[in-house]
């Protein structure tokens, strides 16, 4: 098994395309789900946040209030990094969890769907191929000031807010081309989940961690032999 990063922008199309790889049966794993999972009641990221951005960042019930806590990060690139920094290592631990799950099922590769991939760059080194969704600037802002009914200013500001397409664009790997209708969209992830497919990485991944596997269990036998010696 070896691990595709799938990224993009804010209204990019980045989850119709992570939809289209889970209904050909691709494992996904949604950082941003994850994301949610780690900040429920009384986990260690619940409390840190609580402490550093205070009660008004929380709903009537107690949990974090996502809407105002994007507001506050979208408009402080200072305590954007400050949420990253207590957000991010409880994701990826939380993201390793499964990605075991899905290499002991056999699986031949795993997409990790993360947002902040290349800006982060703490999971690029583990990833054997990497996909921007993208799509021309003036697509992506109407489609955020639709989906999200904002004014332009408020588009333009989360926007700005992340690294540029282009440059995300030019760091990847695969680039799926989100400008134009659902149907081409759905032409190119079919392209690239084939050629995913047919790769023979899994292969050489498998034999790596077997041999690893093997190697641990032959250390622990001698030693299980010197001590009853």
């Amino acid at each position: 098994m070896f691990l595709v990063g799938l990224t993009g922008g804010i209204s990019s199309g980045k989850s119709t395309v992570s939809s289209m790889l889970r209904e050909l049966g691709c494992p996904v794993i949604d950082a941003d789900l994850v994301a949610r999972r780690v900040v429920e009641r009384h986990s260690t990221a619940y409390h840190r946040i609580v402490y550093h951005f205070g009660s008004e960042v929380l709903l009537e019930s107690g949990e974090i209030d996502r809407e105002k806590l994007g507001q506050i990060i979208f408009a402080d690139a200072e305590k954007r990094k400050l949420l990253n920094s207590i957000t991010h290592p409880e994701i990826h631990k939380a993201m390793l969890k499964q990605i075991i799950l899905y290499f002991l099922r056999g699986y031949r590769y795993v997409v990790l769907d993360v947002p902040l991939l290349f800006e982060t760059r703490r999971l690029t080194q583990f990833l054997n191929h990497t996909v921007v969704v993208y799509c021309d600037p003036a697509t992506q802002l109407s489609r955020l000031m639709q989906r999200n009914g904002l004014d332009q200013e408020q588009a333009e500001q989360r926007v700005a807010a992340q690294m540029p397409l282009n440059e995300k664009r030019g760091l990847a790997k695969h680039v799926i081309e989100n400008s134009g209708s659902r149907e081409d969209t759905h032409r190119q992830v079919l392209r690239l989940h084939t050629k995913l497919e047919d790769s023979m990485e899994f292969l050489l991944v498998r034999v790596l961690a077997m041999a690893t596997a093997a190697g641990l269990g032959g250390a622990l036998l001698y030693a299980a032999k010197l001590l009853a010696s």
